[in-house]
């Protein structure tokens, strides 16, 4: 039968089972997050991801304690298809299942006593800074929960699912016991660098992104594309019939509909990005090679690694802005040391033992005919 919680009048009440971690994250699964992680609000308020515009719960509610933190993964066969439309629309379901599974977590928490509220996933909140900066950073909310770590080009990096994943938090008043953050760094670096061989706008930086030259190709329709749109227009008012009649204005008309094309259709540095048992399962066939590679690219990655090996020698001319101090902390500061190997070995054990459980099943069957 239906859930119909959802439609219930509101009763509060303390009863039932004890709200703690365990069952946060036991109901989370059970509505369908793929991942889930708890961190505290303290934390959050005293380590921003950058002071001058603090992203934090205590802006939103000085009542916060905890933020629960849940992740989807964006299936993999998107990555495995000719255009980017089908990622496109895969994150639109990714974000609306998100934000019913959270409003649904967070009405059950309340209804036991405990006022919590969803957070926007995908918002950005002018007053803090231009381009997409929300109110809250959910990529930092991951890494302090304990899911993964930033990458090279700053996406959070889980050790389940690499950078293909959507978060989103909920802020709850009921204190909850927080996960200890990865302090192995996820992303395997300058050595690896697919990020950035891959990326067309040529946007990686060092532990960073250039997100005037992301923006070019992951909002391809999104807000400044639309001022664009009416730049031109305004400028010159003769060609209303061209421009509505255009693709761009189609796009922009699209996206306002279904969110494609407004943010995040550029899946380049997703889709190669080695790090995942699902890139290992679905990927690693179609995206070893990258056609976007060039010469100066890979010669850029070589300049990049030798500043990193500088770096860790404390050559004051090396520091990078990307791992300073403040915030290494969120790439991981015992640096990397062989996650991904380690669980892709895992993975071929594991999948040479299934094939042999197969076989061996299929040969009893015959016996048995």
């Amino acid at each position: 039968m239906p859930d119909s919680s959802a439609s219930r009048p509101f009763v509060a009440h303390n009863g039932g089972d004890a709200v703690d971690a365990a069952w946060v994250k036991a109901r989370a699964k059970a509505l369908g997050a793929d991942l889930v992680g708890i961190a505290s609000a303290k934390t959050l308020n005293a380590f921003p991801p950058d002071p001058r515009w603090p992203q934090t719960p205590e802006r939103i509610s000085p009542h916060c304690k905890s933020v629960i933190v849940i992740v989807q993964r964006i299936p993999s066969g998107a990555f495995r298809c000719k255009t980017n439309t089908p990622v496109q629309y895969l994150d639109m379901l990714i974000l609306r299942k998100m934000d019913k599974v959270a409003f649904r977590l967070a009405e059950e928490l309340e209804r036991r006593g405990h006022p919590s509220l969803v957070t926007a996933a995908q918002e950005t909140e002018w007053t803090y800074k231009r381009a997409s900066y929300g109110r809250l950073s959910t990529r930092h909310l991951g890494v302090e929960a304990g899911l993964g770590t930033l990458g090279l080009e700053v996406n959070i990096l889980t050790p389940e699912f690499g950078p293909r994943v959507y978060l989103t938090g909920i802020l709850t008043e009921l204190e909850l016991e927080a996960d200890s953050p990865i302090t192995e760094q996820v992303c395997i670096g300058e050595s690896c660098s697919r990020c950035l061989h891959s990326c067309p706008a040529d946007a990686v930086l060092q532990w960073g992104i250039d997100k005037r030259k992301c923006a070019t190709e992951a909002q391809e329709f999104g807000f400044a594309s639309m001022l664009g749109i009416f730049d031109r227009l305004f400028a010159n008012p003769a060609t209303a019939r061209e421009t509505f009649r255009s693709r761009d204005f189609f796009g922009f008309w699209q996206g306002l509909l279904r969110v494609v094309g407004s943010f995040g259709d550029c899946p380049r540095c997703l889709a190669v990005c080695p790090v995942g048992n699902d890139y290992h399962a679905h990927l690693a066939d179609i995206q070893k090679v990258i056609p976007e590679k060039t010469p100066e690219k890979v010669a850029l990655a070589k300049q990049y690694k030798a500043k990193r090996v500088a770096h860790e020698t404390g050559a004051p001319e090396a520091q990078l802005p990307g791992l300073s101090e403040w915030n290494e902390r969120w790439v991981g500061p015992e640096g990397y040391k062989g996650m991904v190997a380690k669980q892709m070995q895992q993975f071929k054990r594991e999948q040479v033992k299934k094939a042999l459980e197969e076989e061996k099943a299929l040969a009893e069957q015959k016996e048995k005919a």
